[in-house]
This record gives C-alpha cells, sequence and structure tokens, in this order.
C-alpha cells in the first residue's frame, strides 16, 4: 500500500509574482504558507531597478507575510543596466539575481532589454562576481509564431550570449518547449531552469476547451503535448537542472475574463498539491524532494531550508475562487493536500 503521507524539507519558489498594494496582501500568504523562500519578480510599475527600490519592496512583502519568509530580490534589467549599480545590489545583500525581460514579451516588460547587446556590460560584470541572471526566454518579433519564441530565442539568443559569456550563470525561466530542455541538459553547470506546475499539466489545447479559457493564459503560453511531455520528463527526472518555480501570476477575473485578457496563471494556492500529483502520476514521488527543496537552493549557493511539510494522500477539491482570485485546478480535485 502506498504511503499516505509525503514529508520533504521545506521547499522554496524561484519563480513567483507577487505584485504590490492590494494584491501583494492579498496574493502573498499563500506563497508564505507553502515555501520557505521565493524569487519575486520585478517587473511591477514602475519596474524595480535600483537596490532601495528592491530593499523597500521587500520589507513590503515581509509586512505582508509575516515571519517566517524570506523574499529574495531581483533586478529588473533595462537597457540602461548600470554593471555597477547591479554589481551594488548583489554586495549588499538586496538582490541575489537579475531579470531579463525582453520588451513586450510579458506583463510590465515595456521597459525590458530591447537588444541583448545593450546589456553585454551588466552581464560581463554578473559573469565576473557570479550573479545569477533569470532569463524570460522568448523573442518578441511579431514574425515569429507565438509558440515557437521560446525556441528562436535560444537559437538567436541564448546560444550566442553563452558562447560570448560561457560562465555566465543562468537560470532559463519556465521552460515550455522540447527544445529548451534539449538546451539546458547539454548546456554546462551553469545553465539550469525553473518549471511551473501549469506548464507540466496543461498543453494548449486547454485554453480553447468549449470556448476561450483566458484563465488557462500565461507567457510563455502552454505548447503542444510533445513539449509537455519532454518538460514533465524533465522536471520529474532527478536531474539537478531542473527545480520548481511556479511563475504564479495573478490578476483580478475582470482584467483575465476581457476583451485582452492578461498573461498569468495564479497557481500559488494549490502549488505544491499540483507538483506532487505530476510526481506520482510519473512514479519519481522519489525525485519530488529533490526538485523541491535541493536543486534551486543548491544552484542559487544558498543553504538548504531547515524543517519540513507534510503532505496528505487526500481528495483536495480547488475552489472556483481563492480571495476573489480564480486559481490553478479551479473545480478539479487534486490528490494530496498540504497539512496545516
Amino acid at each position: 500500500m502506498a504511503s499516505q503521507t509525503l514529508t520533504i524539507r521545506r521547499p522554496d519558489d524561484w519563480h513567483v509574482h507577487l505584485r504590490d498594494g492590494e494584491m501583494l496582501l492579498t496574493v502573498a500568504p499563500y506563497s508564505s504558507r507553502q515555501f520557505a523562500r521565493a524569487i519575486v519578480m520585478p517587473n511591477l510599475v514602475p519596474p524595480v531597478t535600483t537596490p532601495e527600490a528592491a530593499a523597500a519592496y521587500r520589507e513590503r512583502i515581509i509586512a505582508a507575510t509575516g515571519p517566517g519568509f524570506t523574499p529574495l530580490m531581483t533586478c529588473y534589467l533595462t537597457d540602461e543596466a548600470d554593471p555597477d549599480e547591479i554589481a551594488r545590489g548583489q554586495s549588499d545583500g538586496v538582490w541575489i539575481a537579475a531579470k531579463l525581460y525582453p520588451a513586450g514579451a510579458t506583463t510590465n516588460s515595456v521597459s525590458g532589454v530591447t537588444d541583448i547587446r545593450n546589456i553585454y556590460p551588466a552581464l560581463q560584470r554578473m559573469q565576473d562576481i557570479g550573479m545569477v541572471l533569470c532569463v524570460h526566454g522568448e523573442v518578441t518579433d511579431p514574425e515569429i509564431d507565438v509558440f515557437d519564441r521560446e525556441a528562436v530565442f535560444i537559437d538567436r539568443v541564448l546560444e550566442p550570449l553563452l558562447r560570448d559569456m560561457p560562465e555566465l550563470r543562468v537560470v532559463f525561466e519556465h521552460i515550455t518547449t522540447a527544445e529548451a530542455v534539449q538546451f539546458v541538459e547539454a548546456s554546462g553547470a551553469n545553465v539550469a531552469a525553473t518549471v511551473t506546475p501549469h506548464h507540466l499539466v496543461i498543453n494548449r489545447n486547454a485554453m480553447f476547451q468549449g470556448g476561450l479559457r483566458p484563465h488557462a493564459y500565461c507567457l510563455p503560453v502552454a505548447k503542444r503535448e510533445k513539449h509537455r511531455l519532454a518538460v514533465r520528463k524533465a522536471a520529474t527526472s532527478g536531474s539537478p537542472k531542473f527545480f520548481l518555480g511556479t511563475d504564479s501570476a495573478p490578476h483580478a477575473r475582470e482584467a483575465k475574463e476581457s476583451a485582452c485578457g492578461c498573461a498569468g496563471i495564479f497557481n500559488a494556492p494549490y502549488a505544491l498539491e499540483s507538483y506532487a500529483d505530476v510526481f506520482e502520476a510519473e512514479a519519481a514521488l522519489d525525485h519530488f524532494e529533490a526538485f523541491a527543496s535541493e536543486h534551486g537552493p543548491r544552484f542559487y549557493r544558498l543553504p538548504l531550508n531547515e524543517g519540513t511539510i507534510t503532505l496528505e494522500r487526500t481528495q483536495t477539491v480547488v475552489p472556483n475562487e481563492a480571495a476573489g482570485l480564480v486559481p490553478f485546478h479551479a473545480g478539479e480535485t487534486l490528490r494530496w493536500k498540504l497539512r496545516d
């Protein structure tokens, strides 16, 4: 008989959007309940581009979550990124990584980088000091099919970048394609990837089942089934190159269900339950702790968390709403439940 509980070292989320203001107060407790630490994305309005702005945002997050949760801050890279400022923020312990958003690639990315060569001086400094570059890996050329943007980004941007800076430490965020899996697996130990729960569970059909499904729309968009299976195989393989990053990205219902709905899936309330379902289905529960709790901190050169969390094997019905937002798996039943 299968075990009825699963206890693992307390996990971390290596990619999350906590927003700000009232939305921060609403969503941050869901992440702090599940995770000990989280890398917080800097795409606020205005974006988090200075150590001072990052430190202030960190204090707002701590106020929203209470003790026991550590937000790990990131620098939003722009075309004017200052190598000295980036190094200062890292040496002062304010931020742990810098985030590359190609301009126009996703929510609040209008201030992002228009050409990777514009930030080569900053990236060279990051390579020199061992600072991690988190990458939203999509080109934004309107002539490129939206479903091909990740694969083209690898060819046009990532491969040339790592030829020029072979020691740069890179996390390829929220990978969605077989090409991304192959790229990460073929790269050196300085390249890793985060994987979301939704890209393990849905393919692109989810956006069109019985009509347009805005709550299944995210960026990068879900791809064909063959890509979902490739990402799922990589995440559950036990490889240290792949680790947990929810990319939980909340939007108000009216912002999702509109004539031009926002991209993002709010998965924070049941993220661990969703991942556990996938690992169990792949007969890979023995790899779950490493994926959730070990690979990420080791790549970021941080200590593993103390303490544990326990998941119980019991049916969990995901509500249609969580604090007025629509969560991932709304109305579905999961096989695991995080014990309070």
